[in-house]
């Protein structure tokens, strides 16, 4: 029998495993990788190098951490989106000519895995939240959004809400309730139904809403 996933789950910050990028040329916090349950049920992530290959899950979150300028590492297949959570600033070079900055507070970019492209920081260390998705399993959009009062998510079947804490405080209530603090991140999903989540705080969040490909978000 497979267990039914909890509708409300908070990774704390302390809890994200540190783990080397793909290429070996940095460092990054693992904060949440979904596995493909058409194909993999129930099989867990390969540990060691490995573990951050397409193959082995749909969606994934982490944070990023460049020291050095550097190529990023590729991901067929794969769409990013990349926010500059802390730090000067860094300019992404990419094979075509193309150069984008990602600045503060908390500018975005969002590319395909497929392109070559190298960072090169501003003034510094910076750190970098870091959504990757498989093109052809899920829909996913992301937005930055201050947190003033209480806030309500509706999560349907099919999809995932995932709010990532800049900073602040806040609390979620709704099937089930936690607090979360900044750094924080929370998944919501809908076991079977739809779901409805107050978040309830002060700060400054992200979040990612992902659906399925025949329930575009």
């Amino acid at each position: 029998m497979t267990a039914t996933r909890p509708a409300l789950r908070i990774i704390a910050g302390n809890e994200y495993r540190r783990e080397r990028w793909r290429n070996g040329a940095g460092w990054t916090r693992a904060i949440h990788a979904q596995p493909d349950s058409r194909s993999r049920v129930g099989t867990a992530l390969r540990p060691g190098p490995d573990a951050g290959q397409p193959a082995d899950w749909i969606w994934r979150l982490s944070i990023a951490e460049i020291e050095f300028d550097g190529a990023y590492s590729r991901f067929d297949g794969v769409e990013r989106e990349q926010v500059l959570l802390s730090g000067n600033g860094l300019q992404l070079h990419f094979d075509d000519g193309a150069t984008r900055d990602l600045l503060p507070p908390h500018q975005a970019l969002r590319f395909a895995g497929e392109r070559a492209v190298s960072a090169g920081l501003v003034d510094g260390r910076v750190e970098v939240f870091n959504l990757m998705w498989r093109r052809d399993a899920v829909d996913v959009r992301l937005w930055r959004r201050p947190l003033v009062g209480a806030m309500v998510l509706f999560v349907d079947p099919g999809t995932t809400w995932a709010v990532h804490l800049l900073g602040g405080h806040a609390r979620v209530d709704g099937v089930a309730s936690a607090s979360l603090a900044g750094g924080d991140t929370a998944l919501l999903e809908a076991p079977g139904r739809r779901t409805r989540h107050v978040l309830d705080g002060g700060g400054e969040v992200l979040l990612a809403r992902i659906g399925d490909l025949d329930r575009p978000v």
